[in-house]
């Protein structure tokens, strides 16, 4: 940005970065729908300011007219086709019309920029406000905005920007009898409706109807002003709801649910939390994390209180307000929970957290359809939280749903596989894999299904997270069927061997020579029936939860040798054993040991390189058509 000489009238002309000339070019020709969005930022604006102004007096009263009452006021003129917003918030210094009026952050500006035109005739809505472009919005109804702001710094002189919005604007001294800003808009031709009074409340009360400051038009008090939070629930219809979080979130669709909290015991709190219906909010919005703002007695002190929910409840958005959180605790130790405002915030993390596993559960129970829609998108969530939050994971193991080898589609809980266990068994049984077909294929089901045991199927990356710290559930330990010492209950008639015990040994030696240190045994399998092989974990291996975690980290897993068993009953495994006893050096069997080894890594989902297994495909299948023979 470069700035001219003064001129005549004290007023200094800057040029705006080239990435801000495109942010205004698109957003006066390329964006048609929803031009009233720019009301909405003004007022976003607005009330930013005056929460500013009522923080800072917290701990400075030399403020410029300390006692100014909150205030939002709109004007517009049809003959001069102009609208005019002021506040009564903290104001700006030309140097900070510079900073703050003149520039945008280059990354933000790059990815508006991009966003808009990858179509067109895109909704404003749906772009404004996502890239700290808002104030720019203006551009989409007005030839001309003129801005004159006066410092809630005492010794600070008024200040005028101004713009066309071509590529420069120009900021300059004025005069401004109290504190505040005032932005005036010289309405485009085509944009003469924003200056009719009936329309600009409607705009208000569809996208502000529930800021926390006054809102006057024409006299009139135009906005609800009452904080929904803090109505009555009952006096709360589920129209207001919506569109609060609408104003909230920018998100388009409807929340899956909401709480309403209001109560003085244990702890003063007024709060709405809302559950959204999907993990991202909006076509474009990409971020999967909620914010919850927080108000002390009505004022803001913080945009997003991070620290009032657990980690794992951070897709929640809503609003926290308590008179129990003293005015002068600073942003700083409420978000560390040091200093005075540390047990208040103990009591509402407590007191939010508890309301939030209740409700979850009880909308679980009431429409599974909606708790199904919860599942699918916020399950991880509440994984992470199993793993990481001993002290709700009683709470939290209510809100696991999984999917089992009779289930269906369907998700189930914990207590309900317990209640379908056959008699004798003790512990819940589950599998690891890449996917819920490559689980049902997986062959360390055979014993189980012959025994009619049901088996949670785990194919989620963050299922291992989970079950690292989860060992058991109402007294039964969880254990993953790929064990090689299962025990498991009931008698089922074991398949005859195809090979005897010489063949076997034969081609549990050769099958070992070719895949070395990757295996620490081969030996016969108890329990397989349908399937050729298996590959089982050694108590000393490395966790196989523990390589899933590193799956998810991105980081190389490092698989220890596991033991293969193999089937003798099967004819596959006949076939081969009757192949190394002829010629223990035959190609084939290097085929299909590697074959059968990388087999039972794609099935669990451990699989490094499952394209470098094409090759050895192609050759088996050649070999099957009788098209050649391996070369050994």
């Amino acid at each position: 940005m470069t700035t001219e000489p003064l001129t005549e009238t004290g007023r200094q002309s800057h040029t705006f970065k080239a990435e801000v000339q495109q942010v205004l070019y698109i957003l006066a020709h390329s964006l048609y729908t929803d031009r009233e969005i720019f009301l909405r930022e003004l007022i976003s604006n607005a009330s930013d300011a005056i929460n500013r102004v009522q923080f800072e007096m917290l701990t400075n009263r030399e403020v410029r007219d300390p006692d100014l009452e909150p205030q939002i006021t709109i004007e517009v003129n049809k003959e001069a086709r102009t609208l005019s917003i002021s506040d009564t918030g903290i104001g700006m210094t030309a140097d900070e019309m510079v900073e703050h009026l003149g520039t945008i952050a280059q990354s933000a500006a790059r990815a508006f920029v991009k966003q808009a035109g990858e179509g067109a005739k895109q909704t404003a809505s749906e772009i404004i406000g996502q890239f700290g472009v808002g104030f720019y919005s203006v551009f989409m109804v007005a030839d001309k905005v003129t801005v004159v702001s006066q410092s809630y710094r005492p010794d600070a002189p008024a200040a005028m920007w101004e713009s066309s919005g071509g590529d420069s604007f120009t900021v300059g001294p004025a005069t401004r009898e109290r504190r505040g800003t005032t932005i005036t808009l010289h309405l485009k031709e085509d944009a003469t409706e924003f200056a009719d009074p009936w329309r600009i409340e409607q705009i208000v009360r569809r996208h502000s109807n529930y800021v926390a400051f006054p809102i006057m038009l024409d006299g009139r008090q135009i906005n609800a002003r009452t904080a929904i939070w803090r109505k009555a629930p009952r006096d709360v219809t589920n129209d207001e709801y919506n569109g609060y979080y609408r104003q909230l979130t920018l998100d388009s669709q409807p929340p899956l649910s909401f709480i309403h909290i209001s109560t003085d015991a244990p702890v003063d709190l007024h709060a709405i939390l809302y559950i959204p219906s999907r993990r991202e909010r909006g076509i474009l919005e990409r971020r999967i994390e909620g914010q919850i703002k927080l108000y002390s007695r009505k004022v803001l002190i913080l945009e997003e209180a991070k620290d009032l929910l657990p980690a794992y409840f951070r897709f929640v958005e809503g609003v926290v307000d308590s008179e129990d959180l003293p005015l002068n605790v600073s942003r700083e130790s409420v978000q560390s929970g040091t200093a005075g405002g540390s047990p208040v915030m103990q009591r509402l993390r407590k007191t939010l957290t508890g309301r939030l596993h209740k409700e979850l559960n009880e909308l679980a129970e009431r429409d599974p359809e909606k708790y199904r829609t919860f599942w699918k998108e916020f399950g991880p969530f509440i994984k992470e939280g199993i793993a990481t939050d001993y002290e709700h994971r009683n709470d939290l193991l209510k809100l696991l749903r999984v999917q089992t080898t009779k289930s269906g589609e369907e998700w189930i809980t914990l207590a309900t596989y317990k209640e379908r266990m056959i008699p004798g068994q003790k512990e819940i049984y589950y599998l690891m894999a890449a996917s819920r077909d490559a689980a049902l294929s997986s062959p360390h089901l055979d014993p189980l299904r012959a025994r009619d045991i049901e088996v949670i199927l785990f194919t989620d990356l963050m299922d291992g997270f989970m079950l690292s710290g989860l060992r058991e559930y109402d007294g039964l330990r969880l254990r993953n069927i790929d064990e090689g010492d299962l025990d498991l209950p009931g008698e089922v008639e074991r398949p005859a061997p195809a090979i005897n015990d010489e063949q076997f040994t034969a081609l549990a030696e050769r099958i070992a020579a070719i895949l070395g240190d990757r295996l620490k045994e081969v030996r016969t399998s108890r329990v397989l029936r349908d399937s050729p092989a298996r590959l089982v974990a050694d108590e000393a291996a490395f966790g196989r939860e523990m390589q899933r975690i590193q799956q998810v980290l991105g980081q190389e897993v490092q698989m220890g040798p596991r033991i293969l068993e193999l089937n003798p009953a099967h004819p596959l495994i006949a076939a081969l054993a009757q192949r190394a006893a002829s010629n223990p050096n035959d190609p084939l069997l290097k085929l299909a040991a590697e074959q059968l080894y990388d087999n039972a890594l794609l099935i669990e989902g451990l699989h490094r390189d499952p394209a470098a297994m094409a090759p050895r495909i192609l050759q088996l299948l050649e070999l099957a058509a009788g098209v050649n023979t391996p070369q050994a």
